[in-house]
This record gives structure tokens, C-alpha cells and sequence, in this order.
């Protein structure tokens, strides 16, 4: 007997949303589009909530208006991918009221990983990267670091730096809102 090769079902944004219209998600329902495939994401422990909660405020009272926080929103990369990063920065702008967050949007993306490490290194790195998505941080909970990736190219980023405890970032785009790394882990 010959075996039937699995096909899986990709979806678009527009039917995730009219899925999620429909009921098939809850408010609790952590769920992504990523590349058609629906994914469940991670739960939120303390460190991670913590973290978001830090940067979200620091970011806020620094940048003083200059830019917006849009905290775990979704952000849509492409007609089969919308992540819900844990926070972007974005150009102010009219409109966000009516239209989505696009790449030429975002000024700078920050996933908290905790336990998603890995796969916010190399699946969200890769999107991010291939969408145009300026600057990505990754802020390693265990590791207490933060790696920075700049300058997209492809399904990389060029630039890659790893900052620890003690050191000091800031988003490219507004270098003079220093962040100081013990600040948010």
C-alpha cells in the first residue's frame, strides 16, 4: 500500500483573521501566523513579562513622543506571516487605527526570549530579516544579554552584536535613548 503524502494547509492573513472573527481563537489563545502555519506561541513567565514590561516603559518615557510602542501587536510581514512581536517601535504616523503595522513601520523589533530562544534566533531572525525589519533585538532572559542584529540583507542580519550585564544599547534610530541592560532583565 503506498502512503499518501501529508499536504498541509497554508493559510493567508486575511483567513487567519476571518478565523479568529469566527471564534476559532480565544482572547487567550496565543496564536501567529507564521508562513500559512498557525503557531501556538510560548507562555509568558515572569522573566519574560517582566523584561517587556521594563523595556515598554523605559522606551516610552525616553523617547519622549519621537516614536510609538506597539507591545505584542501583530505586525504583517508578508500575505501568509503576522508574528506578534513582544514590542515594536514604529514611526508615528495617522492611520494605524484602520491599517497594519507593516515592515516600513517599524524602526525596531525586540522579542524577549525565554523559551523561545532558539526559535526567535533563527525562524524570527530570518523573517525579520528578509522582511527589511531595520533592527532586531533578541533579549536572552537565561543568557542576560541582549544581541542586537542590524542591517538586514537576505535572511541575515550583517551587524550582530551580544551585550551582558553591565553594558548599555540603544535603538539605532534614536541613539540617544540609552538603555542600560541590568535595566531590563
Amino acid at each position: 500500500m503506498l502512503e499518501e503524502p501529508l499536504v498541509r494547509r497554508r493559510f493567508t492573513r486575511e483567513e487567519f483573521h476571518r478565523m479568529g472573527e469566527a471564534g476559532n481563537f480565544t482572547e487567550d489563545d496565543r496564536v501567529e501566523l507564521i508562513e500559512g502555519e498557525i503557531v501556538q506561541m510560548s507562555p509568558i513567565g515572569h522573566p519574560h513579562a517582566y523584561s517587556v514590561m521594563m523595556l515598554t516603559n523605559l522606551l516610552i518615557t525616553r523617547l519622549g513622543g519621537r516614536a510609538l510602542l506597539s507591545p505584542q501587536n501583530p505586525v504583517a510581514l508578508s500575505d501568509d506571516t503576522e508574528p506578534l512581536p513582544d514590542i515594536v517601535l514604529i514611526r508615528p504616523r495617522p492611520g494605524y487605527k484602520e491599517t497594519d503595522i507593516t515592515p516600513a513601520d517599524a524602526l525596531l523589533l525586540i522579542e524577549v526570549s525565554d523559551t523561545s530562544l532558539r526559535y526567535d534566533r533563527r525562524v524570527k531572525l530570518r523573517l525579520y530579516a528578509r522582511a527589511g525589519i531595520p533592527e532586531y533585538w533578541v533579549v536572552d532572559v537565561g543568557g542576560e544579554a541582549v544581541e542586537i542584529h542590524r542591517e538586514p540583507r537576505g535572511d541575515r542580519y550583517e551587524r550582530v552584536e551580544r551585550v551582558g550585564r553591565g553594558g548599555r544599547i540603544a535603538p539605532e534610530a534614536f541613539p540617544d535613548v540609552v538603555l542600560a541592560i541590568d535595566e531590563i532583565l
